[in-house]
């Protein structure tokens, strides 16, 4: 691992991943923000779990050329991580603070327990992306798909924000258990989703132009990360998702 030093004390360092087990270069990656590091890039990424972990430091930003395994960014508070490629399952998993941006697409249950922070996906997430999603005060998650996201997205939500565009040509969601069980947060597609694929205690309405206003600056800044053309996206007709009730189970326990 080099780590030669810029003029104003920031760290370069570069780790070649390939053949390495996920512990020792976990190790690298904090041994390297430890010292002060706050641009560190990584070739050759196969497959290795738990990158930037509980990682801290608002400056530290982590390129991943390759593809991580899972729970990339989890509990992490502060630095932004690039992806270079796709991601496994559940990148952001209760993130508290900072940016994972993926060039590519994510697994199952992204962003899942998300606390805090911003994931942006530029393709499309498996099954139940946004699971469990939650927010405190001023700390909101944002989830933002580019493509299409596939069944159960954003079950059981308790908070934060979560857009799907449907930039792949197809509808951003076209299957089962939308929203099921949400009792806070809310969920933006581009279009509308049918209702039969709406989950228990989901409901839809158009999103009003107070609400658009609300969304515009993520959409915005999706976009300019992505090199996309933010104006058919602004122009476009959404469809808010959000909780029907506080308590969308309650007919199922036993009164007391």
């Amino acid at each position: 691992m080099s780590n030669p030093w810029g003029r104003e004390g920031m760290a370069d360092v570069h780790i070649d991943a390939k053949n390495l087990h996920y512990t020792p270069l976990n190790q690298q990656i904090r041994k390297a923000v430890c010292e002060g590091a706050t641009d560190i890039v990584i070739d050759n990424v196969l497959g290795q779990r738990f990158i930037a972990d509980g990682l801290k430091g608002d400056s530290v930003k982590i390129t991943l050329n390759g593809v991580p395994g899972g729970d990339l960014a989890m509990f992490m508070s502060g630095p932004t991580v690039i992806v270079n490629g796709n991601a496994d399952h559940a990148p952001g998993n209760t993130m508290n603070q900072g940016k994972v941006v993926i060039r590519g697409s994510a697994g199952d249950a992204t962003a899942h327990s998300m606390r805090g922070g911003r994931v942006y996906v530029r393709d499309n997430i498996g099954y139940r992306g946004g699971i469990h999603m939650k927010q405190y005060m001023d700390k909101r998650p944002i989830l933002v798909v580019g493509g299409s996201a596939r069944a159960f997205l954003g079950e059981y939500m308790a908070g934060g924000l979560l857009i799907v565009l449907g930039l792949n040509g197809h509808a951003p969601v076209s299957e089962r258990g939308v929203g099921s069980g949400i009792h806070g947060g809310e969920i933006f597609v581009r279009g509308r989703v049918e209702d039969k694929n709406l989950g228990v205690g989901a409901k839809q309405l158009p999103a009003t132009p107070e609400q658009m206003n609300v969304i515009r600056p993520v959409i915005e800044d999706f976009a300019q990360t992505f090199g996309i053309d933010p104006a058919p996206l602004l122009s476009a007709q959404y469809s808010r998702i959000a909780a029907s009730s506080a308590r969308p189970f309650a007919s199922k326990y036993t009164p007391e």
